[in-house]
């Protein structure tokens, strides 16, 4: 048989010893993050000829309708049969587009913000590997003679690369609900930010035509060779741009202090230059420009939150 014990039950103030409440016992999603990424990227841009007035003069021969860069005497008649036929400008050729493939990879530091942990904020570095540009020719296209002929013209040639490094501040919003990641499944992201761009070009550009060897004001930045052919000296440019920054993808959880990250990222930058530079890069001319330059890259990461 069972005892029945009656008492009076005593309040929380009258039992012995202290009752403490811990903030810290409270989670409020807050993290620290780490992340590293690396993959491929797709490099593309206009290239616009940033030449100028560069105005060289023309022979033609009226009967074959050859055309011929006016010769070192500064007339024609070095060539049967041509007469002058004007001036024209180097600046209105155009050239080919910039693309190619680039190795791209980078890291963050980040912080997810207290009680909405799907907001995400990271200050991120990113490197794009070398793509080439070499074309030859360089410029081409119809070019209006101020006697009143318009010519086709192909002039110079290059061998080039373009580099860039940028430094990023980045906000992501996380699609899931709660304060805490849901483990061994797919959480889409999306992200957008402002970053310092550093683009480095190297550019190695000769005269396979002859034309350019004959104005004057370029030779300060080559060396003409016995053939009389001008050689422009290697040049390296650095470009500074405010860049802009979109990404998106999926994160995977697999426990909840590491993430994998499946992404894609675009990357914005207004204008790259290609200079000139002469023996002792005290001077500099542009000569070409990569504008609106985008990366589009996929990338592999993972993320440490903490």
């Amino acid at each position: 048989m069972g005892v029945l014990n009656t008492g009076v039950a005593m309040a929380n103030w009258q039992y012995s010893g202290e009752y403490t409440y811990s903030m810290s016992a409270y989670d409020n999603g807050q993290r620290a993050s780490v992340a590293l990424r690396g993959g491929m990227s797709y490099a593309m841009a206009k290239v616009n000829n940033d030449v100028g007035s560069i105005v060289y003069s023309y022979c033609i021969n009226s009967t074959t309708g050859e055309v011929f860069p006016i010769d070192a005497a500064g007339d024609c008649s070095s060539y049967v049969g041509a007469t002058y036929a004007g001036t024209g400008n180097f600046g209105d050729l155009g050239a080919s587009d910039l693309s190619g493939i680039a190795f791209s990879g980078g890291a963050s530091v980040g912080w997810i913000l207290p009680d909405t942990p799907q907001w995400r904020l990271e200050l991120g570095w990113d490197h794009y590997s070398e793509v080439d540009y070499n074309k030859s020719p360089l410029f081409s296209g119809n070019m209006e003679l101020s006697g009143g002929d318009t010519i086709s013209v192909e002039s110079g040639s290059v061998q080039s690369t373009i580099s860039s490094d940028i430094i990023s501040v980045m906000a992501y919003y996380d699609f899931f609900d709660g304060l805490y990641k849901p483990l061994k499944q797919m959480i889409p992201y999306i992200g957008l930010g402002v970053g310092y761009a550093d683009s480095e070009t190297v550019m190695n550009v000769s005269d396979p035509w002859g034309d350019l060897s004959q104005v004057e004001d370029l030779t300060n930045f080559g060396t003409v060779n016995d053939n009389g052919v001008l050689q422009f000296y290697r040049s390296k440019t650095n470009t500074t741009n405010v860049a802009a920054i979109g990404a998106l993808g999926f994160s995977y959880g697999l426990n909840e202090n590491l993430f994998l990250d499946f992404g894609a990222r675009v990357a914005y930058i207004p204008r790259v230059k290609y200079r000139l530079v002469n023996v002792d890069d005290s001077r500099r001319m542009d000569w070409f420009s990569a504008k609106n330059l985008i990366y589009a890259n996929v990338m592999l990461g993972i993320r440490f939150e903490f």
